[in-house]
């Protein structure tokens, strides 16, 4: 007999199965006792239709006489009325992904109903179920009663804006379920007719610009489960949410955004009173206070805490540990909340964690030993933590299978090797480390983290080759080993990761061959960038047949040689939208049809520093170019116009030619970087240039531009750069509309304007860093002027023009004033005696400028030559004050510049004595104090400067012995003293008093020191003998002195040697 209870159970099954499908039916051709749908509510549903806009033929389906056939449309099957509308939109959403994701935007657009929604609706008086989410949809007024209505999500579906709260929803008895979110109905409060909704046990009206306060009558809802209040503008006291406790059964609570800052503690204490809550949410809510502990934690239930991106200032609080069902904790501050101090030891208490989120903290110490081995996702990224990871790893090492799947440590201070144990979390998927101080080599157990998909360990110090083993990570999707300081050829194991999309392997040393075999197996490869700090070190070797396996969207290669011809493998990816070929060893001219090709999705394009030359095609358009890099070639013609959407173009240092185009504003409206220095164009500045309103960077150095600048500059608002140095502009500096106040860097340098220098370049150019206007014509006294309201300045040069008066003090109000030159012109009066309050000339500051692409360049004379500085401009300090008309003394005070390495006063009417102290500037390569009227001895100080490699004191009044001594003794050209009739000793010819006797005393103590030098040789050879005799032959005699010498001397050589190991690889991973 109980046999058969098994078939009738499944009998009993079937039948029960059979009567619940009979009863509803879904518009899909199923069995029905209902011919059609109800006349009456198909009218009402075609009349919906007619107002709706269906771009994408959602409704194409509603025709026919049997609505209940209709998609989206689903009928009781007993009665035949229409119980459910489902006309959600289930096209995905658009996310920030990879580039290698095609994203069809336009379908997605096209995917939306929009329109009015019909009143007709409220004909369906058996509907249940209606659901117009993700739509774009205009609400009517209207008043009706869907009595039957449980279930209502109109999520996204309102137009932006203009959205008005149905009025009907506060009637509907019956419903459960009622999701408003994603929409704007702003400056509406939440309507109080919700509290009446007692069936609801379900309400989410987040991120619907809700203001005013929340109705306390929202705690009638004895039923409701689940609450998102989240991302709305509510008002927030300390009583608003005294009726959450009363929500006796709700399990989930979002307040989200919310401003709870006012509320004090009392949020704590109204969600500590609800025993039934499973999930709650607070991020982003202006938390800054929290209590450290709780008498009575009654949330022991909770199973998600989400308290992120709050403004909390605190250690950990110990009641967290109490919460001993969590699985997620999210306590990450990301810039706003900063909890701080070492994670405490009762975290461990939360065994039942699946996720572990403390990432954007100040949490420091090392990282604990954790026995989580439900844990699933660790984040502890943008912390303080230092130490290894040997304990952290060490508390999975209990476990009997680790689940861990997601390990996040970036940027933090952790150190050390990285243990073999990591190979053990075999089921991770992700892991990042960047940002850290790792070092050592990547252990070959890395290779047994079979699921891994991301590996990223860029910005730390490991170094050694990449691991064999790499290549049996058979999941893995990204590996990030940029910036490190590893070495040697790259594996060709490389070649096994067929699931591998991003490769990069840039800011490396690596050395070898790149081969077919790397890239065997790479079929879904997207992007690779790889580099190398010894250029040419890397070679790309790959035939001209070879078909690659991949299609790349991003291609970076730098410092690689990729050369002579333009690879034919390249040539092959006609799918890039990102192109890197920076010093590769390039030479001749890019392949035309390749470049037609691409052009149409090409993004960023950089050929730099190559040989490529020739021009570029004229029917070449690149509409989606932002980013052109041609810099240091061999490009030739006209400026090639290419894109609209261009942001940076780059085209220095080639042999372009003609004409900047006249309406490059139109051509380049976006344009933020225009970077020409160093061609051969010609003709005039356009004026509409200073149309381009996002203009940072203006770079023109070194071209036969001629003309006036234009005027209009100063409607510039964000310029930064102004470099139009070494053209044949002529007029007067523009200043009759103003001057660019964003300015940092102007350098007018060489050309032939002439006029004053506009006052209020000093006065309202309060960023100014750099400014050269040397080689010019201008005229008049500005140095009054010169750091007024620029305390930034660095570097201010204005040779070889026609300026007069005196060298103001306000120049010692320039901190950072590296380099001062006024040479060349006509400056009279005294040097200041405060040049001492320069403070970077006397302690030194990091001056080093970075303007994106821009390398300040400028020609300086040191040591006697003119000299061409760029990438390091920041470590020359000079003041050139020569060819001038200044009198008087050099003060004492220009002693205490001690950083100083270039001192040039030549050339004035200087009278007095050298600084008895000039011995201070101990870092002086150049001191040229020629043709001027200075008195008296050269200081004996002179000799300790032992940098000194360019002298000039001629043409003076100086007399006295020359010091001799360390530095000094190498300047044996005596032209360095020429014309200083009274000066006496080496490297001149005339000897001082005293250099030419020659006694018999002097004999006599020649041959004194002949007699000398025999005894000591004498000596020197008995001494060796008694010396080697006395310990090596006691050695051959005794022979226990002879094992136990050697047996010392082995004992520290191989201490010897231990430490010269120790020091070479401290040194390897420095590098």
């Amino acid at each position: 007999m109980g046999s058969c209870y098994p078939n009738f159970n499944l009998v009993y099954c079937f039948l029960f199965l059979f009567t619940v499908t009979s009863y509803m039916r879904m518009g899909d051709g199923l069995p029905s006792g209902v011919e059609s749908c109800i006349e009456e509510e198909r009218g009402a549903l075609l009349s919906f239709k007619q107002n709706v806009t269906d771009p994408s033929g959602r409704l194409s389906s509603w025709v026919g006489r049997d609505c209940c056939q209709w998609k989206g449309i689903l009928c009781n099957n007993r009665t035949g009325h229409v119980a459910k509308v489902d006309l959600r939109n289930t096209y995905p959403s658009p996310v920030s992904s990879d580039p290698e994701d095609r994203y069809d935007m336009l379908a997605y657009e096209r995917s939306f109903l929009s329109g009015k929604i019909n009143p007709s609706l409220l004909s369906l008086k058996h509907l249940n179920y209606l659901d117009l989410s993700r739509n774009s949809f205009e609400l009517l007024k209207f008043n009706g009663l869907l009595e039957n209505l449980r279930y209502l999500n109109l999520s996204s579906a309102l137009l932006f804006e203009g959205a008005e709260i149905p009025e009907f929803i506060g009637n509907l008895s019956s419903l459960e379920t009622l999701d408003l979110s994603n929409n704007y109905f702003e400056g509406n409060p939440i309507p109080k007719s919700f509290g009446q909704l007692k069936s609801l046990n379900y309400l989410d009206i987040s991120s619907s610009a809700f203001q005013g306060e929340i109705p306390h009558n929202l705690g009638n809802l004895s039923n409701l489960n689940h609450l998102d209040l989240g991302w709305n503008d509510l008002k927030i006291s300390s009583e608003s949410l005294n009726w959450l406790p009363r929500l006796s059964s709700l399990t989930y609570l979002n307040l989200d955004f919310l401003n709870l800052d006012s509320a004090g503690a009392s949020w704590l204490s109204a969600v500590n009173m609800i025993p039934s809550l499973l999930e709650l949410h607070l991020s982003l809510c202006s938390i800054e206070r929290i209590p450290l502990s709780i008498q009575k934690v009654n949330m022991t239930s909770l199973l998600v805490l989400d308290m992120s991106r709050n403004s909390i200032s605190s250690p950990l609080p110990s009641w967290f540990s109490n919460l001993t069902s969590l699985r997620k904790l999210n306590l990450s501050g990301q810039d706003f909340s900063y909890f701080t101090g070492p994670i405490p030891r009762e975290i461990a208490r939360l065994v039942y964690l699946e996720g572990l989120d403390f990432s954007g903290n100040g949490l420091e110490g090392h990282i604990p030993k954790l026995n989580f081995c439900k844990l699933k996702t660790l984040n502890f990224q943008g912390n303080e933590f230092d130490g290894g990871i040997q304990g952290l790893l060490s508390g999975f090492s209990n476990c009997t299978d680790s689940v861990l799947e997601s390990l996040d440590l970036s940027s933090n201070k952790l150190e050390d090797e990285l243990p073999d144990s990591l190979g053990m979390l075999h089921n991770l998927q992700y892991v990042n480390l960047e940002f850290n101080n790792f070092s050592g080599e990547i252990p070959e157990s890395i290779g047994k983290l079979s699921s891994l998909k991301t590996l990223n360990l860029e910005f730390n110090n490991f170094w050694g080759k990449i691991p064999e083993s790499i290549g049996k990570l058979s999941s893995l999707k990204t590996l990030n080993l940029s910036y490190n300081n590893m070495i040697g050829p790259i594996p060709d194991t490389l070649g096994q990761l067929s699931e591998l999309v991003h490769l990069d392997l840039y800011g490396n040393s690596w050395d070898g061959i790149l081969t077919e075999s790397h890239f065997t197996n790479l079929t879904r490869l997207r992007s690779i960038d790889v580099s190398t700090y010894r250029p040419m070190s890397l070679i790309v070797k790959l035939s001209h047949e070879w078909i690659p396996p991949f299609k790349l969207y991003t291609v970076g290669i730098t410092n690689c040689s990729v050369g002579p011809k333009f690879p034919a493998w390249l040539q092959l990816q006609t799918e890039l939208s990102d192109v890197t070929l920076r010093s590769t060893g390039i030479w001749g001219t890019i392949p035309e049809e390749w470049l037609l090709k691409v052009s149409l999705q090409l993004k960023y394009l950089d050929l730099s520093y190559n040989h490529i030359r020739g021009r570029l095609p004229l029917q070449l358009k690149c509409p989606n170019l932002y980013h052109i890099d041609l810099s240091y070639n061999r490009f030739d013609g006209p400026l090639p116009l290419l894109s609209a959407n261009l942001t940076i173009f780059n085209l220095e240092s080639n042999s372009f030619s003609g004409p900047i185009p006249s309406n490059i504003d139109q051509l380049m409206p976006t344009l933020q970087g225009l970077y020409l220095s160093d061609n051969q164009l010609e003709g005039t500045i356009p004026p509409s240039i200073c149309n381009l309103q996002s203009l940072s960077i203006l770079s023109l150095r070194n071209n036969h531009l001629f003309g006036e600048f234009p005027q209009e500059w100063s409607v510039w608002p964000g310029i930064y750069v102004v470099d139009v140095g070494y053209n044949n502009l002529s007029g007067n500096m523009p200043s009759s509309m103003g001057v660019p106040s964003s300015l940092s860097v102007l350098k007018m340098n060489d050309n032939n304007l002439g006029g004053t220098i506009p006052s209020s370049i000093w006065q309202n150019c309060t960023s100014l860093r750099s400014i050269d206007l040397g080689g010019n014509k201008f005229t008049g006294n500005m140095t009054l002027w010169i750091g007024s309201n620029a305390p930034g300045l660095y570097f201010i040069r204005l040779r070889s023009n026609l300026l007069s008066g005196h060298i103001s003090d306000q120049l010692c109000n320039l901190p950072f004033l590296d380099i001062l030159d006024l040479s060349h012109n006509n400056f009279s009066g005294s040097i200041p005696k405060c040049l001492k309050n320069m403070t970077s000339l006397v302690e030194g500051f990091f001056n080093a400028t970075d303007y994106e692409s821009y390398i300040e360049q400028a020609t300086l004379t040191l040591k006697g030559r003119e000299l061409v500085y760029n990438k390091t401009l920041f470590l020359v300090k000079s003041i050139d004050l020569s060819s001038n008309n200044l009198e008087g003394e050099i003060p004492e005070e220009i002693t205490s510049l001690i950083l100083l390495s270039t001192l040039n006063l030549s050339r004035n009417q200087l009278r007095g004595n050298i600084p008895f102290k000039i011995g201070n500037l101990r870092w002086l390569e150049t001191l040229d104090l020629s043709q001027n009227h200075l008195s008296g001895q050269i200081p004996q100080s002179l000799s300790s400067l032992t940098f000194l490699s360019h002298l000039n004191l001629s043409y003076n009044n100086l007399a006295g012995k020359i010091p001799s001594g360390n530095q000094l003794q190498t300047l044996e050209d005596p032209s360095i003293y020429k014309g200083n009739l009274l000066l006496c000793g080496v490297p001149l010819s005339n000897k001082c008093p005293g250099d030419e006797t020659f006694t018999a005393t002097d004999a006599k103590d020649s041959d004194e020191d002949g007699n000398n030098k025999l005894w000591f040789y004498v000596s020197m050879v008995l001494g060796f003998t008694v010396g080697f005799w006395g310990v090596c032959g006691t050695l051959l005699v005794k022979k226990s002195w002879r094992y136990a010498y050697f047996r010392l001397f082995d004992d520290i050589k191989d201490k010897v040697m231990l430490a010269i190991a120790v020091k070479v690889a401290r040194f390897q991973r420095k590098l």
